[in-house]
């Protein structure tokens, strides 16, 4: 019997209601969004990883993303095969992911009147778009893919992440701006005479 009275000091007590809710100990920058979902077709889903609460969806009711939806730092933005999704952000970066496509959002520190400024996503897989904001031009957008780091100083620049993980880079110009500047550069050595 002086067994069984032991035995129930182990045993677990229901649990009790907190009088307070839980409030964090230090406030996360992740906690604020830094941008907005502005346009979303077919499957996008964005994953909040640094979310205090994760709300489930059962198979039969995916978490479809929908315009108006915040995004925050650490969070994973995808696009099945009909997706596609334009976001905004808070230094006026846009981004658009076309189908198939896989975005992690790093990292985001944003003052309008700081001068250390930063960005770094994270692409992939998928074809992206982007129009370069304020932290390119004030701070340091760094834009990381399976073959390169970009660093972006205020271009619109277009990449694709193939599937064998290679990827194609090039710049949108804006129209009206279709101007080529070519840099003079040093003359191209001398090239060896074969007899």
């Amino acid at each position: 019997l002086a067994f069984v009275s032991l035995a129930s000091g182990f045993l677990p007590r229901p649990a009790q209601a907190q009088s307070d809710p839980a409030q964090p100990a230090v406030q996360n920058v992740a906690s604020s969004p830094i941008g907005k979902v502005v346009a979303a077709t077919g499957s996008v889903t964005i994953e909040h990883v640094n979310a205090v609460a994760v709300q489930a969806n059962l198979a039969s009711q995916p978490g479809q993303t929908k315009v108006g939806d915040l995004v925050y730092q650490g969070d994973v933005v995808r696009t099945g095969a009909d997706g596609r999704v334009s976001i905004n952000f808070a230094d006026d970066t846009s981004f658009n992911l076309s189908s198939n496509a896989s975005m992690t959002l790093n990292e985001f520190v944003y003052d309008p009147n700081g001068k250390s400024n930063s960005t770094l996503f994270n692409l992939s897989k998928g074809a992206f778009t982007f129009v370069a904001g304020k932290i390119a031009k004030t701070g340091d957008m760094k834009v990381e893919t399976p073959v390169a780091t970009m660093g972006i100083r205020g271009t619109t620049p277009h990449v694709e992440i193939l599937e064998d993980g290679t990827a194609k880079f090039s710049t949108l110009i804006e129209e009206g701006k279709s101007q080529v500047v070519k840099k003079l550069g040093a003359p191209a050595a001398a090239q060896p005479q074969q007899a």
